[in-house]
C-alpha cells in the first residue's frame, strides 16, 4: 500500500468523519481519479514534439500516455480537425496515489517561487484544476535530456460535493494552499 493512501485511511478519513459531521466513513469524499494533460502549439509546425511530450508524461505518471487531437479546425493557428496538439493520462488507484504523494511531497516545493495553491481552482463540484509551468519539477525528468519546457494541467477529481469538503480533504492529504 502507498504511503499516500495509508494515509489517508488511517489519518483522514477518521478526521474529516469529525470535520463534516458524516454518520460513516463511506460518506467522507475521496480522490477518484488524476488527469494529467500537457496541449502544445507547437505541435502544429512540428508533429515529432508529440512523441517527446508523450514520453515525458509518460515517464512522469508512470503509466502510457494518450495522444489528443484536435476537436475543430481552426484556421487562425493553422490546426485542422484530428490533428494531434496534445497528450494525457488518468490515472486511478495505486498510480493515483503514488503520483499524488510525489506531487505534494516533491515537486510542489520544487517550484520556483512557490506560496501556496490558489484556491480559485475549484470547479463548484469538489475537483481541483492546477497548472504547472514547468514539467521539470518533477524528479523523474532528466534535465539535461529537456528540449524546451513545457507547463501542464492537473486535474484532481474527488467524490466531494462541495468545494469546501473538496478543499478540506486535499488539505488532509497535505496539499499546500494559500492561507
Amino acid at each position: 500500500m502507498n504511503r499516500m493512501q495509508d494515509k489517508y485511511k488511517k489519518e483522514v478519513v477518521p478526521a474529516l468523519t469529525k470535520q463534516l459531521g458524516a454518520k460513516s466513513s463511506m460518506q467522507v469524499p475521496r480522490i477518484e481519479k488524476i488527469v494529467i494533460n500537457i496541449a502544445t502549439g507547437e505541435a502544429v509546425q512540428n508533429p515529432k514534439v508529440i512523441n517527446t511530450i508523450v514520453d515525458e508524461l509518460s515517464t512522469i505518471a508512470g503509466q502510457k500516455a494518450v495522444v489528443t487531437k484536435a476537436k475543430k479546425a481552426i484556421s487562425n493557428f493553422k490546426l485542422r480537425e484530428n490533428m494531434p496538439i496534445g497528450a494525457r493520462v488518468t490515472l486511478r488507484r495505486e498510480r493515483m496515489w503514488s503520483f499524488m504523494d510525489r506531487l505534494v511531497n516533491l515537486a510542489l516545493p520544487r517550484v520556483r517561487d512557490f506560496r501556496g495553491l490558489p484556491n480559485k481552482g475549484f470547479d463548484g463540484r469538489g475537483s481541483y484544476n492546477l497548472g504547472l509551468k514547468e514539467q521539470i519539477v518533477f524528479p523523474e525528468i532528466n534535465y539535461d535530456r529537456v528540449e524546451k519546457v513545457r507547463g501542464m494541467n492537473i486535474t484532481i477529481v474527488t467524490s466531494a460535493k462541495t468545494d469546501a469538503e473538496g478543499k478540506a480533504l486535499l488539505e488532509a492529504l497535505g496539499m499546500p494552499f494559500r492561507k
